[in-house]
């Protein structure tokens, strides 16, 4: 299988947040934001595998920033790591007010997908070919949060067959 550079399936998604996205106070609602970073990381990670894929995970998501009705989100979308049938997507969101031109880095979070086959069982994504330093760096860091993810799977299996064992 050939391999794919990170900017082959890389992608920038552009949605302004109108009063339904909103909360009685003004703010978009998280989930709705949520919703669109699922969205963009499925784009990116189904354009990599070339097939359908689902979401395995979402490791971590932190708002930092509200984002407001009028807002222009920007969802920045890019393939980190990727192992035998999975690849990790980093999604960066940004705010901006385009009449003041302020950006606001509102949330970032990272997601595991798995490709699927027409029959819906999983199969090999392309290799991942790193060009610079922060590719490298990003998949190095997807390697660590990998790891981690297993660590915690193979406990969570643990503590289900012995639940004293755990805390």
């Amino acid at each position: 299988m050939e391999g794919k550079t990170v900017k082959d399936s890389s992608v920038t998604i552009a949605q302004v947040m109108l009063p339904q996205d909103a909360n009685p106070a003004g703010n978009i609602h998280g989930g709705v934001i949520m919703k669109l970073i699922d969205t963009t990381a499925a784009v990116v990670a189904s354009r990599h595998a070339r097939s359908n894929t689902v979401t395995a995970s979402i490791d971590r998501l932190d708002f930092h920033h509200p984002v407001y009705i009028g807002d222009l989100l920007f969802l920045r979308a890019c393939v980190n790591m990727v192992g035998r049938t999975s690849m990790e997507i980093g999604v960066r969101v940004e705010a901006e007010n385009y009449v003041t031109g302020e950006v606001r880095h509102t949330a970032s979070a990272y997601l595991t997908f798995v490709a699927l086959d027409k029959d819906g069982k999983t199969k090999g994504v392309p290799p991942l070919i790193l060009e610079s330093d922060d590719e490298k760096r990003r998949n190095r860091e997807g390697l660590i949060r990998k790891e981690s993810r297993l660590a915690e799977k193979k406990q969570e299996a643990s503590c289900q067959l012995d639940p004293k064992t755990c805390g």
